[in-house]
């Protein structure tokens, strides 16, 4: 099956959404209990962190924690974003930065002006998506950033967007009521499919669709440490407590090559393997034997790959012991714990 397909169904009862490019699945998103992020509540201040520069707040969902709160005192009542999911037993993280996404448009209260993405490069089509904005954020006050998604798409679509995320910002801005709140919840799976998985697509939304495109097998995988790749080469992906430990094995290849394949194979499928069950945190890379004149190029490989996915992820680099660490933003839940 070549091209893209969205499958929007449930889990049993909750929400999921999925992603396949050529009968792969290449996305999975799910629903939880936790606070999705996006959230944004009026939080009361409660108790600041020595040495952390930071404070805990109270939310309707239980704790938050915030960094950097210069002039902050508790019993302050402050607005705040979900950021990702807490860890096990930790705090919700949030942030001051409150942005209002949605398919096309971005609005950025506290940083004005019109910016549009860099990946749309024609001036002509610069030029036209920029008079749209001009014209549907007329008098805001808010800044505003136009998606990679707008390249192409129908005016009148794109107005409407901005109007709508123009809206639900001076809503939110506005109230000026003192308990805590929350004031808007974050996007569920369907929503997201929508608002993020912007390329071509057949958009399937029959009820039991998963079953239907195999998709509960393919899901099923995905409890499984052991991620094949290419040339008989594999990986296996096992969280841990204190981060993602990922295993990288030759397999039946002896060849003097075998290492830098492998590990080459692995940099080509980590973030697929990552972003589909849903880990970030800290991430170390037990890599297969390679010359260390052969680490330039898995790093180059390494870095390309993770430009296309939408989870920030920082390169950390070498230990001494010869791994490869990084650090992954907690945007989604493990899979395993949803899935339980």
């Amino acid at each position: 099956m070549k091209g893209r397909t969205i499958v929007l169904d449930h889990l049993g009862e909750v929400e999921a959404a999925a992603l396949m490019v050529d009968g792969k699945l290449d996305d999975f998103l799910i629903d939880s209990d936790a606070p999705r992020p996006g959230t944004i509540y009026r939080a009361i201040a409660d108790r600041p962190v020595k040495g952390q520069g930071g404070m805990f707040l109270k939310t309707p969902d239980g704790s938050a924690f915030l960094r950097q709160i210069k002039g902050l005192a508790p019993g302050q009542p402050i607005l705040v974003q979900v950021s990702g999911y807490a860890e096990p037993g930790k705090a919700i993280p949030v942030t001051q930065k409150v942005l209002f996404k949605s398919r096309y448009a971005i609005v950025t209260p506290g940083a004005p002006g019109t910016n549009i993405s860099r990946s749309i490069r024609d001036e002509a089509e610069r030029d036209r998506l920029l008079e749209v904005a001009h014209e549907a954020a007329q008098g805001a006050t808010h800044g505003l950033i136009l998606r990679s998604s707008c390249a192409g798409a129908d005016g009148d679509d794109i107005a409407d967007d901005i109007d709508a995320m123009l809206t639900l910002a001076d809503k939110v801005l506005g109230d000026d009521a003192t308990e805590m709140e929350v004031l808007a919840e974050g996007d569920g799976p369907h929503i997201l499919a929508w608002r993020d998985w912007v390329g071509p697509a057949e958009v399937v939304t029959e009820p039991g669709s998963f079953e239907t495109h195999a998709l509960l097998d393919a899901i099923e995988t995905l409890r499984q440490a052991r991620v094949s790749l290419e040339g008989g080469a594999s990986m296996y992906v096992e969280p841990t407590r204190a981060l993602v430990a990922v295993d990288v094995n030759t397999g039946a290849d002896v060849s003097l090559a075998a290492g830098i394949k492998a590990n080459m194979a692995c940099a080509r499928a980590l973030p697929r393997a990552l972003r589909l069950r849903g880990l970030g945190g800290q991430i170390t890379l037990d890599l297969a034997p390679m010359p260390k004149k052969d680490r330039r190029p898995f790093e180059t490989a390494l870095r390309q790959a993770f430009r296309s996915d939408d989870v920030e992820t920082t390169l950390i680099g070498w230990t001494p012991l010869g791994h490869y660490e990084l650090q992954r933003k907690r945007a989604r839940l493990p899979l395993a714990e949803v899935l339980r």
